[in-house]
C-alpha cells in the first residue's frame, strides 16, 4: 500500500492516480507492492534526517529509507517539496514532473537502480523517464 503523508503545507493533488501509477511502476520491475509511505517535507525537515542519519550536512530532494523484503517493497521515501520546486526552476521543467521524476526515483532505487556512477546514473534518468511516461490521468 502507497501512502502520502504531510510534513508541509502541500498537498499532492490526486493521491489516488498517484499511488496507481507508483503501483504500476512497482509491477513493471517485477516487484510486489508493500508498505511505501512518501513523507512530503520542507529543506529543514529533510537537512535534519541527512545530518541525523546519514551524516550529511547537505541539502537534498530525496531521502529513501529501504526496508524492502524480497520481492515485496516497502520503505519511507522523505521528499523536500521546496527542493523539488527549485530544481524544477533549475531544469526549466514544470513542478509537476519533477515531483514525479523524484517520485519515481526513490522506487527504482527500491527496485535495486543506483545513481552513484555515471554508468548506474545514465541508467537511472532512463528509468526515470521511462516511469514518468506511464502516469496517466483520466480525463472526464
Amino acid at each position: 500500500m502507497i501512502s502520502f503523508n504531510y510534513e508541509t503545507e502541500f498537498i499532492l493533488d490526486n493521491e489516488t492516480a498517484f499511488a496507481n501509477w507508483l503501483s504500476k511502476v512497482i509491477s513493471s520491475e517485477m516487484k510486489n507492492e508493500g508498505e511505501i509511505n512518501y513523507i512530503f517535507c520542507d529543506d529543514n525537515y529533510l537537512l535534519e534526517i541527512n545530518q541525523q542519519y546519514l551524516n550529511h550536512d547537505t541539502l537534498t530532494d530525496i531521502i529513501s529509507f529501504d526496508y524492502s523484503i524480497g520481492n515485496e517493497l516497502q520503505g519511507d521515501i522523505f521528499i523536500s517539496v521546496q527542493r523539488v520546486r527549485e530544481n524544477a526552476d533549475d531544469f526549466n521543467v514544470a513542478f509537476d514532473e519533477e515531483l514525479k521524476r523524484v517520485m519515481a526515483h526513490g522506487v527504482l532505487h527500491y527496485c535495486g537502480y543506483k545513481d552513484k556512477s555515471e554508468k548506474d546514473e545514465k541508467i537511472m534518468r532512463e528509468k526515470e523517464e521511462e516511469k514518468m511516461k506511464m502516469f496517466h490521468v483520466k480525463q472526464n
